[in-house]
């Protein structure tokens, strides 16, 4: 089976570009974007400061090194970055944030919601003493785990950082599908954080690409880990104008995925065995039976339906690439394999 013909429902990630945006990439005007030259790499910088509010970019091959190139232009070695359990950027970078970056993680509880509650931020900011790593950095995720982060708990999470002396940093790797589900401009999203990482290859579906945002001086000093860490590309316009692409284009549809997400989750809650939660944006989690999975997994794939197996707990994610029929598929091959097994 080709892969087209296949209902990818693994990630986001998995989108491919289509002929319009493949014809943005062929047409680009391209120079050296280590020196500075490339005109669409700089095209796309000022476009996405401009939408999120800040006062440059710096883009990168990856939201993976774009949170890491923030946390260490924001700390120094031996600091110490307070995070969520949850977060992306301290459970699946490899933990480049301690290995590369020298920077101490403090790992915090997430709630449901996937905020993290402000009491304990507070309680684990160290004190000034040799003593203790220099708590420097409070780092959250919007949307994480497809679940949005509500405003009022964003201003008051930043707004107890910078009352406590700490910089602020979002991971907003889906901050768009946050704007979509709040029905707010993107910025809104962005207010209040010192620095915003913003991926272009998931829902809005560029082959590759991150945006790291901030003042610029942050973003001048950014660029020294992004040379360190690789990111140091050359005729990048060719990626960066996808990335423009998918800002002009593919926001407003995101509100599709979302819908999407809705009708598999109604779908599959129509089977007994399954235990459905969400969907959060584009993303529902579905519990199955442990010995169940592994079968599952290969009897979907047989009928032209991609899933993520590594726990009990499926992840389903919905994006562009995926329709309403698509959606209607996949809810069909879950109800055939539990009709049989």
């Amino acid at each position: 089976m080709a892969t087209s013909e296949f209902v990818d429902l693994r990630s986001d990630t998995v989108t491919r570009p289509g002929g319009s945006m493949r014809r943005a990439m062929h047409d680009a005007e391209v120079g050296d974007d280590v020196f500075g030259d490339d005109p669409t790499v700089n095209r796309l910088q000022a476009l996405l400061a401009e939408m999120l509010g800040f006062e440059a970019g710096l883009f990168m091959p990856s939201g993976t090194q774009s949170n890491l190139a923030a946390l260490m232009t924001h700390c120094q070695r031996g600091d110490e970055v307070l995070v969520g359990q949850n977060a992306h950027a301290y459970r699946y970078e490899g933990g480049g944030v301690a290995v590369l970056g020298s920077i101490q993680p403090q790992p915090l509880e997430n709630e449901p919601d996937g905020s993290i509650a402000l009491d304990r931020v507070a309680g684990v900011i160290k004190p000034d003493d040799p003593h203790f790593a220099r708590t420097r950095l409070l780092a959250l995720e919007n949307t994480i785990g497809g679940k949005v982060l509500p405003l009022p708990y964003q201003h008051a999470a930043t707004g107890l950082a910078h009352e406590r002396g700490l910089a602020t940093h979002l991971d907003g790797a889906r901050l768009f599908n946050a704007a979509i589900a709040l029905g707010v401009e993107p910025c809104e999203i962005a207010a209040g954080f010192d620095s915003v990482s913003v991926c272009l290859s998931k829902g809005l579906g560029a082959p590759v690409g991150s945006v790291l945002l901030g003042t610029r001086d942050f973003i001048d000093r950014a660029s020294r880990p992004r040379k360190m860490l690789g990111g140091g590309l050359r005729q990048a316009g060719v990626l960066a104008a996808a990335g423009i692409h998918a800002l002009e284009h593919n926001v407003a549809r995101l509100a599709d995925d979302h819908a999407n997400a809705q009708r598999l989750a109604d779908g599959l809650r129509r089977i007994d065995v399954l235990k459905v939660d969400g969907p959060h944006t584009n993303m529902l989690f579905v519990a199955v039976p442990p010995e169940r999975v592994a079968p599952l997994e290969s009897f979907l794939r047989g009928r032209g339906i991609l899933v993520m197996a590594r726990s009990p707990a499926l992840r389903l994610v919905t994006h562009m690439d995926v329709d309403a029929a698509g959606i209607d598929r996949a809810t069909s091959a879950f109800a055939e394999f539990f009709a049989r097994h």
